[in-house]
């Protein structure tokens, strides 16, 4: 895959100043760093949510931000799929309705049918008719992925969304999104602290601390450190069981 992103921007947030100089051209990039070093904040810029102070974000060659020329296109019309830690759902419409919302230019019975094909593929579909109150908080979550897949958006935000599943079905759900993505040509950018989930997933890391890109490649070049300390962690309790369930791939 060719470079679909390139991120220039520069935006404080308190006492983190956020300075992000990057292009992506992976179908699947990991952005790696502790608690507080700016993933997040990175993610809303890119999705919209935050208006840098400086800079310029183009996805796919279309301009989405630049402060220079004023230009700044909005989150709905980005063509930009963002999943959360905690989904949001609309609490007045079921299941099958929320998938729907984001839909235009398809008739109702064809949104209806997008929205049941989306919520089968992160095996959801017995949930469509339910409310959100309803749902538990890993049900949300593949809600929201399907929601977020449905428009077959040009760029997939994904704020670590797996936290609420358990290790059998977040393996599970990785394997249909994965491959959901490789069938539409989707690449996606995938927050991560978890090394061993890093390695599992990824086809290249960023690696960002304090709001600066320190490392950008593969993950066995730019978190090669990393998977040491974890390795001689694991091996000192004798199992290979990675943070949060995740396998360890040696």
């Amino acid at each position: 895959m060719s470079e679909y992103l390139r991120i220039d921007v520069e935006h404080t947030l308190g006492e983190l100043t956020l300075r992000v100089a990057c292009a992506l051209s992976a179908p699947w990039t990991v952005l790696f760093g502790p608690s507080g070093a700016g993933k997040t904040s990175l993610l809303r810029v890119l999705g919209g949510l935050t208006r840098p102070h400086r800079g310029r974000v183009v996805l796919h060659g279309r301009t989405l931000a630049d402060s220079g020329s004023g230009t700044w296109v909005s989150p709905a019309q980005r063509e930009i799929g963002f999943v959360t830690q905690r989904p949001t759902l609309f609490p007045n419409l079921n299941v099958s309705a929320n998938v729907a919302f984001g839909l235009r230019g398809l008739s109702r019975r064809a949104s209806e049918e997008r929205a049941v094909q989306m919520l089968e593929l992160f095996q959801a579909g017995e949930l469509a008719r339910r409310m959100p109150a309803d749902l538990s908080g890993g049900e949300r979550q593949r809600v929201a992925l399907a929601r977020a897949l449905a428009p077959q958006p040009r760029l997939l935000l994904l704020d670590e969304p797996f936290a609420a599943l358990d290790g059998d079905l977040k393996v599970s759900i990785l394997e249909r999104l994965n491959h959901w993505l490789a069938e539409h040509k989707v690449p996606a950018l995938y927050v991560s602290h978890d090394v061993a989930e890093a390695f599992q997933t990824a086809s290249d890391v960023l690696v960002i601390e304090r709001g600066h890109i320190e490392a950008q490649g593969p993950p066995e070049t730019v978190l090669a450190n990393q998977r040491a300390q974890l390795l001689r962690h694991l091996n000192s309790n004798r199992t290979n069981i990675g943070v949060d369930g995740v396998r360890l791939l040696y």
